[in-house]
């Protein structure tokens, strides 16, 4: 059972991306906004593996699904 907390780096490093704060802002500066019409998941930014996770944790309400709802709210800004 995963008990770690589930964080924007934590998220990120989950990903395979560069979890620092910068790199985070930077993340979502360049890839923003999204079309309100676009699952985050389908964002043409993803690999393959990535819109997985983002999917499988949305569809299974899995623990990561409330910081994945945080990151596409700040992609659509």
């Amino acid at each position: 059972m995963d008990t770690s907390e589930h964080t924007f780096p934590r998220l990120f490093e989950q990903l395979g991306l560069p979890s620092d704060e910068a790199s985070i802002k930077k993340f979502i500066s360049d890839h923003s906004p999204i079309p309100a019409e676009t699952h985050i998941y389908d964002a043409p930014f993803w690999n393959e593996s990535q819109a997985h996770f983002l999917q499988e944790g949305l569809e299974e309400n899995a623990d990561w699904a409330e910081v994945i709802d945080e990151l596409d709210a700040q992609l659509r800004l």
